[in-house]
């Protein structure tokens, strides 16, 4: 696969750190099976394992066997990405789900991969989002936070 290289507004990446090949992948290692790796669940077309730095009891990393940089870059694989783990959130309870598109966003390891972090009571997790009103490019004040959606 080949991309051409070319800068994304608003972004200091390029294009091609982001659409990272197969070859140097750790997860496509893993799901080629030339990587070792604790499966927690299997799918025809995603695995959910136990990441190498586990945040929260029960962390588990939710990954598409087919190598795509980001949750942006093919929204059929991310769906279904996506659906493997509300299966597990299901069985989770409370928890995150998180992913990162971009190293501005926080992604190193550029294959899709989305973070299911169980939560319980003072487990000390504190996750990185503002919850009084920011400016972005408009100077607009955002019109929410996360904690007004759990008011719902």
């Amino acid at each position: 696969m080949t991309t051409e290289a070319k800068t994304v507004p608003g972004d200091r990446f390029r294009e091609t750190d982001r659409a990272a090949s197969p070859e140097g992948c750790p997860f496509c290692a893993i799901v080629a099976g030339r990587a070792p790796a604790r499966v927690i669940r299997h799918w025809p077309d995603s695995l959910a394992i136990v990441p190498l730095s586990a945040v929260t009891a029960g962390h588990t990393l939710v990954i598409p066997k087919t190598h795509v940089a980001d949750i942006g870059v093919d929204p059929a694989v991310s769906a279904t990405t996506m659906r493997r783990a509300a299966e597990l959130a299901a069985e989770f309870g409370a928890c995150n789900i998180i992913t990162s598109r971009g190293a501005l966003a926080t992604q190193s390891v550029f294959h899709l991969h989305l973070h299911l972090l169980p939560r319980r009571h003072h487990d000390g997790l504190a996750l990185p989002w503002a919850t009084g009103p920011e400016r972005h490019d408009s100077a607009e004040p955002l019109r929410f936070s996360h904690r007004s959606l759990d008011k719902t």
